[in-house]
């Protein structure tokens, strides 16, 4: 194959030298080169075939050609291997920490491809078409087309909107996007990029994904053929770290089987140092400051590039739990003709910087007279450097909020230690100092304790968790691995709406959180073969856990009851 030198001479003659020309001028200056030999093309045609392919093996140096003589962008070493492996194997798992720029460079090969691929379509999918929608409109509009110029003279049209992102070459090709669910089921594209792949799962993969490539690139000649030596069906993984035993960790590993059988699967990896030290995004200073104020597993995952979790032992199988998260909107207020159930966990944490306490909504959905599932619809926390008063203002706002339009049947506040302190200030009336609102007095439905006024509504009952944590975690177990357990989605940066609240976050945030505690939880059995756990780490509380199991055991002991209506003597009966 001719020198990289060879090929950057010949195309510095036709186009580089003339980068400032338009396109009529450059056309005449084509036709002027053809007219002593006839048609350019055809007499250049071994040439530029040969410069074609080099191009789509290193690619890095297709992108080089166009880098302009001031600004642009210029490749690290790193980047040039993996934009090279992209382009060379039929799948590639690449697993990188934030600010590595693989998004960029999954976006970059994309396009290169299909400037030297006519016709051919490309997808990037990610969790939600909103979020690939945002990820490819950042980096074509907000890098690509900054970096590179004179690409586009190879765009004919570009469409973004909130959900939708679509760039339409002039050779034909297609670059949009998909998202990773069963809405795409039925697409056809030549390739696909899957953008954070450690939230997939094997089952979507196969029934939904996968055969989006079914169809093979034809050659735009005359033969009109597939080109045996393409990547066609080509499906290329991009994420950071996620849980060890999920679904994704397993087809890494498999992955690197295949790698060292040749079968065509390549694997690329790295932590946060390789990007630190080339000096792509945060600095070392910054970073060290993150691994301070992060838990140990998001910055494991995030940037160590290290898959964490499922140790032996484990309290629910990590692909069961992942999996249910389908919850797309959190709730603030209750829904009528629904059912809720509020447990309250008092955080007794090492940390002080963490020392908050947890209130999980568990929304019950019924299907006729049973329960089919129940969902997590809100999940939040508040500072124990409140005084049990203003904790307690702040469970009654969240009562109010789902009473006022559904149904709250109960509050459960856990009677452990500092716990005991949240229940006897709920038997009190208070007026919230926001709202202005009177809110009554919680009387316990399970304790002889009596509350303060005659203003009640007897709705709280008082848990010692310590009391029945068997049952808890027996419950809690039961509910994941039957699928009934439905928690939020997971959302990345580019998910969140810019005139979204914190507030409007912070369930998804926080549900993020309750999985990382599920995933530091091991499994024990007592002297009395009762079921207990043990945190692994004990840096990473489990309060979010424990409001979301009491919250379960509740709902499984005193709500999974069939309701059968009666026309005569009575309304209902329970049994």
């Amino acid at each position: 194959m001719a020198s990289v030198a060879r090929f950057q001479s010949k195309i510095n003659k036709y186009s580089i030298d003339n980068r400032t020309s338009s396109d009529a001028e450059l056309t005449q200056q084509v036709d002027t080169m053809g007219k002593d030999g006839g048609d350019f093309i055809t007499n250049n045609i071994e040439t530029l075939s040969e410069l074609i392919s080099y191009w789509k093996w290193y690619p890095d140096h297709f992108l080089d050609l166009l880098t302009p003589e001031t600004g642009g962008i210029k490749l690290h070493t790193d980047q040039r291997i993996y934009l090279r492996v992209i382009s060379r194997f039929y799948s590639t798992y690449g697993v990188f920490p934030r600010g590595w720029s693989k998004t960029w460079g999954e976006v970059a090969i994309a396009v290169v491809m299909c400037i030297l691929y006519p016709g051919i379509n490309i997808a990037m999918t990610a969790q939600t078409k909103e979020n690939a929608a945002s990820i490819m409109a950042s980096k074509i509009k907000g890098e690509l087309l900054k970096q590179f110029p004179l690409l586009e003279n190879e765009i004919v049209k570009k469409s973004f909107s909130k959900s939708e992102a679509e760039i339409t070459f002039a050779n034909g090709s297609t670059l949009d996007i998909l998202a990773n669910a069963q809405t795409s089921k039925g697409q056809r594209r030549t390739r696909i990029n899957v953008e954070e792949a450690a939230l997939l799962n094997k089952e979507l993969f196969e029934d939904a994904l996968q055969p989006i490539v079914e169809i093979a690139r034809y050659t735009c000649g005359k033969l009109s053929v597939v080109d045996p030596e393409e990547m066609n069906q080509q499906i290329n993984f991009f994420t950071t770290a996620g849980w060890r035993g999920s679904d994704e960790f397993e087809r890494s590993l498999a992955y690197v089987k295949s790698m060292a059988n040749c079968n065509g699967e390549f694997v690329l990896g790295a932590d946060w140092h390789l990007a630190c030290w080339y000096g792509r995004g945060s600095t070392k200073q910054q970073i060290m400051k993150k691994k301070q104020t992060m838990s140990p597993i998001a910055f494991d995952q995030n940037y160590s590039s290290r898959w964490t979790g499922n140790i032996d032992g484990a309290l629910v199988d990590i692909k069961k739990l992942l999996q249910t998260r389908t919850l797309d909107k959190a709730e603030f207020v209750g829904e009528k003709g629904y059912d809720y159930v509020i447990a309250v966990d008092v955080a007794r944490s090492e940390k002080t910087s963490n020392n908050q306490s947890s209130i999980a909504v568990l929304k019950i959905v019924r299907n006729e007279h049973r329960i089919s599932s129940v969902e997590c619809v809100n999940l939040s926390t508040m500072s124990n450097n409140l005084n049990f008063s203003k904790q307690a203002i702040e469970v009654k706002r969240i009562w109010y909020a789902f009473n006022n339009h559904g149904r709250v049947i109960a509050v459960i506040p856990d009677m452990n230690g500092l716990g005991k302190g949240i229940f006897d200030e709920l038997m009190k009336e208070h007026i919230d100092p926001i709202a202005k609102i009177i809110y009554p007095c919680f009387k316990p439905t399970n304790t002889n304790d009596q509350q303060e006024t005659g203003n009640y509504v007897k709705i709280m009952y008082g848990l010692v968790a310590q009391s029945c944590q068997s049952e808890i975690l027996t419950t809690f177990i039961d509910m994941v691995d039957s699928g009934t357990l439905r928690l939020l989605i997971k959302k990345n940066n580019s998910d969140y709406d810019t005139n979204e609240s914190l507030d409007a976050m912070l369930p998804y945030m926080n549900t993020d959180l309750l999985i990382e505690e599920i995933s530091n939880l091991k499994l024990k059995k007592t002297n009395g073969n009762k079921l207990a756990i043990e945190q692994v780490v004990r840096r990473i509380d489990k309060d979010r856990f424990s409001a979301v199991a009491m919250a379960l055991w509740y709902i499984k002991t005193f709500e999974t009851v069939v309701h059968i209506k009666k026309t005569n003597w009575l309304d209902y009966i329970k049994y």
